[in-house]
């Protein structure tokens, strides 16, 4: 009989039955725990943990959340994103697209958008002088294009005159290369270098009718390019003129909030264009000057047209430069002979790096500079898709969608709360009214999280009033309290 003084608990053992020895004993299954009553089993709390299963076999059991549960979780976010992902590539391949449909209206505009960042400096002064702003853009249009008809008369005598001597050097140079091919230590049969021109020759004659037709093709180029010329010296005029009322138009249409916008990454474009173009011309400049006077001491025929094709290679970063030294490098050897073309080479290497790793830092600053690696691809891309134009245009796009990309990552900044709106360098007071605006809209997203963070937790305190989570052996002397609960009960006591 049970003591009377001492009555036994339940689920205790009996006095004169051993306790059984509970020593090798890891694991448990545990029932399902009732309700007071007998009522319906209690689940078990989600963030408990759960004891470990027998695995005799040697196969992982699933013991917290269905595997599938989270994989189709997974899934779905991936579908979410690769939809999102298709759609912005339809987008682009269709802007891209109506772009090649439109590109002959689309490249006067582009071309006259460029040179108007270099002509509006002098067309702002003049106007600060009193100049109304047609004579200004006008006087300032014509002295450009006088300027450019200059320089290209200057150097057409030279070319002209030193064409013929370039053609007989090259003839010269054809006839160096056969005799190094049939001395030592080659010694190839000259027969073999004469049959392969004579080749090239029959090949050339075949084709007659092509080259004919190639320079009617460039005839016609020759006319649009012409055309091309002539538009973009009239919207250049209409863009330096009538540019300041550009942005108030624009934000009659646009309504206030969106023409703030952009009102304000337009005007950064502007700047930033302007910026890279003028810097690439000084640049380029820098490198014409120093290049043509190295290829005028050493000899070089054809040097100021030289200089000139480097000063317009430098404006396609990288792969303009390369090919303006590879040119000059080439007449060198074609002329001169294999040392003088080391030493021209030896030349636009020394300019090139000075010019990159000294005077372009100085100038353009880190804030503008673009990774080599984005002006390859753009260049890349840009002279596949539209040829050489597109090479010429191609680093100023990636410019502006550099600034494009950097105030979308400011609001984002500013509406996370990373920053506030006076650690923004502004453009425009109607940037300076955005900036406050999202400084703003940040604290009305922190407080609607916040108010979400608490609603979760009440719905966590009534979920653990409740269910409780069944203790299991393993689990004895242990907080038996789950950790999303021991979490958010540390953050109510803070």
């Amino acid at each position: 009989m049970p003591d009377q003084n001492h009555p036994e608990e339940p689920g205790s053992p009996h006095p004169d039955e051993q306790a059984p020895d509970r020593s090798d004993v890891t694991t448990r299954e545990p029932g399902p725990e009732r309700e007071e009553g007998g009522g319906h089993p209690v689940p078990p709390s989600p963030d408990a943990e759960r004891p470990p299963v027998d695995d005799t076999e040697g196969v992982q059991t699933n013991r917290g959340v269905d595997r599938a549960v989270i994989i189709g979780e997974g899934l779905k976010e991936l579908s979410r994103w690769s939809g999102r992902f298709i759609l912005i590539a339809i987008a682009t391949a269709m802007l891209l697209w109506l772009l090649g449909q439109l590109w002959v209206g689309v490249l006067p505009v582009l071309l006259a958008l460029i040179v108007s960042t270099m002509l509006w400096p002098p067309t702002r002064w003049l106007r600060s002088k009193g100049l109304p702003p047609g004579a200004a853009a006008g006087l300032t249009l014509l002295a450009s294009f006088l300027l450019f008809l200059g320089i290209l008369t200057a150097l057409a005598p030279s070319v002209a005159s030193q064409s013929q001597e370039v053609l007989d050097r090259a003839s010269e140079g054809l006839q160096r290369v056969r005799d190094w091919l049939a001395g030592p230590p080659l010694n190839l049969d000259p027969t073999a270098f004469d049959n392969a021109v004579e080749q090239a020759t029959e090949w050339a004659q075949g084709r007659a009718g092509d080259i004919a037709s190639g320079v009617f093709t460039g005839i016609s180029a020759v006319g649009s390019a012409v055309v091309t010329g002539v538009m973009v010296l009239v919207l250049t005029f209409f863009f330096i003129k009538d540019g300041p009322r550009f942005l108030p138009w624009l934000r009659s249409v646009a309504g206030r909030r969106v023409g703030r916008h952009l009102t304000e990454v337009l005007t950064r474009m502007w700047s930033t264009l302007g910026g890279f173009i003028r810097v690439q011309a000084i640049v380029s400049a820098v490198d014409a000057i120093f290049i043509g006077l190295g290829l005028i001491i050493v000899g070089v025929p054809l040097a100021p047209a030289l200089a000139v094709l480097t000063f317009f290679g430098g404006f396609v970063p990288i792969v303009g430069a390369f090919a303006a030294g590879a040119l000059a490098v080439l007449v060198a050897l074609v002329t001169l002979g294999l040392q003088q073309a080391l030493i021209v080479l030896a030349i636009i290497i020394g300019v090139q790096q000075l010019e990159g790793n000294l005077l372009q830092p100085v100038l353009q600053g880190r804030s503008m500079q673009i990774h080599a690696a984005l002006i390859l691809v753009a260049v890349t891309a840009g002279g596949t898709l539209f040829g050489i134009p597109g090479a010429f245009l191609a680093v100023p796009v990636a410019a502006t969608l550099v600034v494009l990309m950097r105030y979308l990552s400011e609001q984002v900044d500013l509406r996370a709360g990373d920053l506030t709106a006076a650690e923004v360098a502004v453009a425009t007071p109607e940037g300076q009214v955005v900036m406050a605006q999202a400084e703003s809209a940040s604290r009305r997203v922190a407080e609607r999280l916040r108010t979400h963070r608490n609603v979760g937790e009440v719905a966590v305190g009534e979920a653990e009033e409740r269910v409780e989570p069944v203790p299991t052996e393993q689990d004895e002397g242990a907080d038996p309290t789950p950790p999303l609960a021991r979490l958010l009960g540390r953050l109510r006591r803070r």
